[in-house]
């Protein structure tokens, strides 16, 4: 059974950057496509990125040119990093399998932008 544990969030400026990391346990990551999602107060939860199995990336309208999507294969990590950050861009963040998440959810790691 897979675990995952998202983190690396928190409060940050407009403008701002941070890296977030989802660390897996009981599945090697690199043989899946995986995505991190996104969920904003009073919203549905909505995919931002995805790295495919040959590590091709796809992002959403409102992630690129400002996001990129990674893995560490050796750590069994994925990882997000967030760069020229909006008070749109504040939701708990999670990783999942993607295009559709099959794994149970993990707890998410909350990003907050804000001045």
């Amino acid at each position: 059974q897979v675990q995952l544990v998202e983190s690396g969030g928190g409060l940050v400026q407009p403008g701002g950057s941070l890296r977030l990391s989802c660390a897996a346990s009981g599945k090697f990551l690199s043989i899946y496509t995986m995505g991190w999602y996104r969920q904003a107060p009073g919203k549905q939860r909505e995919l931002v990125a995805v790295i495919t199995r040959g590590d091709s990336t796809n992002y959403a309208d409102s992630a690129k040119g400002r996001f990129t999507i990674s893995r560490d294969n050796a750590k069994n990590t994925l990882y997000l990093q967030m760069n020229s950050l909006k008070p749109e861009d504040t939701a708990v963040y999670y990783c999942n399998t993607g295009v559709t998440p099959s794994w149970t959810w993990g707890q998410g790691t909350q990003v907050t932008v804000s001045s």
